[in-house]
């Protein structure tokens, strides 16, 4: 996965009906001085940010591995477990077997000033584009 390392967050988009989290970024580590990227999640089953600040800037994002969802959310899930959140679920084991069966991924989004989290998806892609590209669009 190409570096967002020191993007600033300009923009993110939740789209729960098609299950997509669109996150619009800008680097200024380019030799053109600023490169837009976008981060692109898709079949987004949950996610939680918190911090969203105007300026925020990524540290990474990693794939940390569905084993430590569970732990690093103990109090989200339980809040949420009776309203069905993330999924319908009984115990720890069956949740983790659910999402290792649905093929979701565990990204965590680390900050250096500003919004972080985390979101579960089946895919993300980085799609990087020079800002002069886009204005011929």
């Amino acid at each position: 996965m190409p570096s967002v390392h020191d993007n600033i967050i300009l923009s993110y988009e939740v789209d729960l009906e098609n299950e997509r989290i669109r996150m619009r970024t800008r680097s200024y580590h380019s030799e053109l001085l600023s490169d837009d990227t976008d981060i692109l999640f898709s079949d987004v089953l949950a996610h939680s940010f918190d911090t969203p600040l105007q300026g925020s800037i990524i540290f990474d994002i990693d794939d940390v591995g569905l084993d430590c969802f569970i732990s690093y959310n103990r109090e989200l899930l339980e809040k949420g477990k009776g309203q069905g959140w993330p999924i319908i679920y009984e115990t720890d084991e069956e949740l983790e077997t659910k999402l290792i069966e649905g093929k979701y991924l565990y990204f965590v989004i680390t900050s250096s000033y500003g919004l972080s989290g985390w979101v579960l998806a089946k895919k993300v892609e980085i799609i990087t584009k020079m800002r002069n590209e886009q204005d011929e669009e």
